[in-house]
């Protein structure tokens, strides 16, 4: 019989390549990992990965057996969640993940309104930017996180991750009537990396220019002081500019960001899981 414990293991090495990093996401040793990866070899009967020197890669029957394991590791969250519904309403530890701006301005009514309805549940929510949202869901350290995507920069794909769209908002420029008259200022755009970064570089390329980058600040309300500073300008979405700081102009523009609820695959049924996607809907109206 193979252990889903291994097997989702093997599921992190296929996503993540090494043995350190699936180390890393699990709170293992290296060795750990590596050991229980042989043995999972053991209970299979055939070699899963071929070693290299400090290189480990999956074999073609590793990755067969990674589909495989895809399928039951979501049939074990779908079990999971039918049994919470089985036990009565939400309650316990839910484990919420958001990026900045949602949590200042949309989980401090959705939070208030979850507890109300549902005392049992103990929300514990921690910031963390949508690029990492997949990584940390699948390793088990939050259960339902806000994450979003943009014109210009499709949705960020993973078979263990499941989403549900939430809501959808306005994108806004900062003291410019549009993209193209700010292409001989500065800009403040998000970090490296971010998806805020790639739709606001993306932007400008499809109004015809490499914008001239100045600032790389993450947070929005930092952004728009920098812009009411005279330090460049910058796209922000609706939720960061609902009250700009004097001096700072704000055009609205035909860009959009969406926001989703993201989850592990098969756990979207779970009671609590439920409750948290229709506070966060509802606080979002």
């Amino acid at each position: 019989m193979l252990d889903p414990r291994k097997l989702l293991l093997l599921r992190e090495l296929a996503r993540r390549g090494t043995i350190a990093a699936v180390a890393e996401a699990v709170t293992f040793t290296p060795s750990a990992v590596s050991q229980q990866l042989s043995a999972l070899e053991r209970e299979a009967g055939v070699p899963l990965l071929e070693r290299t020197g400090r290189t480990v890669t999956l074999t073609p029957a590793g990755h067969l057996l990674v589909e495989h394991a895809q399928a039951v590791l979501e049939q074990l969250e779908r079990a999971s969640a039918a049994l919470a519904a089985v036990r009565g309403g939400p309650s316990g530890p839910l484990r919420i993940g958001a990026f900045p701006t949602a949590a200042r301005v949309l989980l401090p009514g959705a939070l208030a309104a979850l507890t109300a309805a549902h005392p049992g549940l103990e929300p514990m929510v921690a910031e963390i930017d949508p690029a990492d949202v997949s990584a940390a869901l699948r390793a088990g350290e939050l259960d339902v996180a806000l994450v979003h995507d943009y014109d210009f920069v499709p949705p960020v794909t993973d078979a263990a991750i499941e989403t549900e769209p939430l809501f959808s908002e306005p994108m806004y420029l900062t003291d410019r009537p549009s993209i193209a008259d700010a292409r001989d200022d500065a800009w403040i755009v998000n970090k490296p990396g971010t998806l805020c970064h790639t739709m606001a570089i993306r932007a400008c390329q499809a109004a015809g220019f490499e914008p001239r980058v100045r600032h790389h600040i993450d947070d929005f309300d930092t952004i728009l002081a920098f812009a009411a500073a005279g330090q460049g300008v910058a796209l922000v979405p609706r939720l960061a500019a609902t009250s700009p700081p004097p001096g700072v102009t704000l055009t609205r523009l035909p860009l959009s960001r969406r926001t989703l609820a993201a989850f592990r695959r098969g756990y979207g049924e779970h009671p609590a899981i439920r409750a948290a996607v229709a506070a966060l809907r509802q606080s979002a109206l």
